[in-house]
């Protein structure tokens, strides 16, 4: 009987086989690719928004702070888009019949909200709260970019969960001292530019538990920052009655009190300064004063996902 396949139907056969491997590792490279891509993440695209809004301009050149626009972005999950009366409260003086601001004047006459574009969008089953890492040390910067050198917003990062884990892996590289929060141009501490921090000792937010300073607190300049200030709860009824002392009254009998001094007595205890000259050792020491959770800690989905 004559053989029905050829003997080279056998190597014909591997190297199908081995083609069929190489296409689907290739499509799955390209999947993966094209998921991280721009196309996707929208990472470096400028929408064309109804204003050509420049933060380089306001920011960089105006000088305004984050906070003016964006006024929730300390005490609620949204950072906010600021509404038309915030624009109009510069511009109903200046620019006032510029025909570029005119959605502006005809959101204000009409009632009728811009609609601005969202550059940095996350997805609806994904939380992120921007008052907990705005408190927790983590600068405007560090997510948006140097926003102060955008002429048109854009979105610099990709936003995926890659990205986010990467931070929540090693917080210690975007750590900063709360006051450094909205400086766009925050590096770290290095040899040439130190950091000193202490611990205030403070209740409340964690983040008020810590204080941080580019200046040398030893040095005789800065006598303001080698003590650390402390009004302690004065005694009443042991100083003297004083000529314009505050009288408080007794609350069973309604008589007058005297307490020694109409201001509060402030003691100078010495404080103990920690001097930084790396951000990753300014970043292990914040992310334990912050009480920031470590990776095992953030292990549950519901900690990000709704």
């Amino acid at each position: 009987m004559a053989q029905v396949f050829d003997r080279s139907s056998n190597a014909l056969a591997r190297m199908s086989l081995i083609l069929t491997g190489i296409i689907v590792i290739a499509l799955g490279v390209t999947l993966n690719e094209l998921q991280r891509s721009p196309w996707v993440t929208r990472q470096g695209q400028r929408p064309d928004q109804p204003i050509p809004f420049s933060h380089k301009h306001h920011v960089e050149g105006l000088g305004l702070q984050c906070q003016y626009c964006h006024t929730s972005v300390e005490k609620s999950s949204y950072a906010g888009i600021p509404p038309t009366k915030t624009c109009m409260n510069c511009h109903s003086q200046i620019w006032t019949n510029a025909e570029l601001l005119e959605p502006v004047r005809e959101s204000w006459r009409t009632g009728a909200s811009i609609q601005w574009i969202r550059v940095h969008d996350l997805p609806d089953y994904v939380y992120f709260n921007h008052e907990i890492h705005v408190n927790k040390g983590i600068g405007c910067a560090s997510c948006h970019g140097r926003v102060d050198e955008m002429p048109l917003m854009y979105q610099e990062n990709t936003l995926q969960m890659e990205w986010c884990l990467n931070c929540h892996r090693n917080p210690a590289k975007n750590l900063r001292p709360t006051s450094e929060i909205y400086n766009m141009a925050w590096s770290g501490p290095s040899e040439q530019n130190p950091v000193w921090c202490t611990s205030t000792g403070q209740d409340g937010p964690t983040s008020q538990a810590v204080s941080c300073t580019t200046a040398d607190p030893s040095s005789a300049g800065n006598p303001e920052l080698a003590m650390m200030q402390m009004e302690p709860t004065h005694p009443v009824g042991l100083a003297r009655p004083q000529p314009g002392a505050n009288m408080q009254p007794h609350p069973g009998e309604g008589e007058g009190e005297t307490i020694g001094s109409p201001l509060p007595l402030k003691l100078s205890m010495p404080a103990s300064y920690q001097k930084f000259t790396s951000q990753m050792d300014l970043g292990k020491y914040l992310t334990a004063q912050y009480h920031i959770r470590n990776p095992e800690q953030l292990s549950s989905c519901e900690t990000c996902h709704r």
